[in-house]
């Protein structure tokens, strides 16, 4: 009798992250399926690797039920063997700013929604001894400015996979947290601070900019080569091994570094880095004499 062929899932795969990985998925012979909420920029891993792909908006749960029904349907048995919960939603805003709206969008997707699948998918997973990954991040170690919301989100998402991993033990669910540092990516935010910010002073288009393109202006890694770094990661998982990998641009420097390094100075290389120094005296001086309406 022939072995199957393995089946992974990759959400949010429309670009940067979850493209590559299900590029990398196909390529190492699996059978890929790649969701994301828009299908057309995902066409050409249809055309050119054979990946089938479909909408899948992780935020919506009869949206991720089909996709089990989907892999059921197309694979003609109840296992899948990888699921890459990658679907996720940036959200830089200093947390006087971002509103209800956005904070639920951001938890919905980076957080609920890997919960979600998970739930959803975890039969088949356990079926097939398989692995369960998240793309985590080192904003949920590092304090960034402008990223309360985010940072939280991944956080969240680096306990429910820890927590995830005791529980599956029983199962033979191996659980995995990739702690994502600089990756060539399109998840800038490029939404501006509303014009009624505290953080309306001078210099704060030069700071906010330089947050929200961190990644970018930092050397990032190939979203390329991060895939083949993760899809090695689920394949050693199968035989144990950690929690947490580090992957992309100073992830494994900045995802220990408060192990080592007092928080004070930290967050001063922040305020340096960010160059939030002139503004955080600015704002110092101008509310110690005047009250916030």
């Amino acid at each position: 009798m022939s072995e199957r062929q393995k089946v992974a899932l990759v959400t949010g795969a429309s670009s940067g992250i979850g493209y590559a990985t299900a590029i990398e998925f196909a390529k190492r012979g699996y059978k890929v399926f790649a969701g994301a909420r828009r299908l057309e920029p995902m066409q050409k891993l249809k055309d050119d690797y054979g990946i089938y792909i479909f909408k899948l908006d992780v935020s919506d749960l009869d949206s991720v039920k089909e996709a089990r029904k989907l892999i059921e349907s197309e694979t003609g048995g109840d296992y899948l063997d990888f699921l890459y919960n990658n679907a996720g939603q940036s959200c830089t805003f200093p947390a006087t700013d971002v509103t209800d709206e956005q904070m639920k969008q951001c938890f919905e997707v980076n957080v609920f929604g890997g919960i979600r699948t998970t739930r959803e998918l975890i039969p088949l997973i356990i079926n097939a001894k398989g692995v369960v990954g998240f793309t985590g991040s080192v904003s949920g170690i590092i304090p960034f400015p402008f990223s309360c919301i985010y940072s939280s989100s991944k956080a969240a998402i680096h306990q429910y996979a820890a927590t995830l991993r005791l529980e599956m033990k029983p199962f033979g669910v191996k659980v995995i947290n990739i702690v994502t540092g600089g990756v060539k990516t399109n998840i800038e935010d490029k939404r501006d601070l509303p014009e009624t910010s505290l953080y309306n002073v001078p210099g704060i288009t030069e700071a906010f900019n330089a947050r929200r393109q961190m990644a970018a202006r930092n050397h990032p890694m190939p979203a390329e080569v991060y895939a083949r770094k993760v899809v090695s990661d689920f394949e050693n998982a199968k035989l144990g091994g950690a929690l947490n990998y580090y992957r992309g641009r100073m992830s494994t420097f900045l995802g220990h570094v408060l192990n080592f390094v007092p928080r004070f100075i930290v967050e001063y290389a922040l305020v340096r880095k960010f160059q939030l120094a002139g503004i955080f005296a600015y704002l110092k001086q101008k509310y110690s004499k005047d009250k916030i309406h």
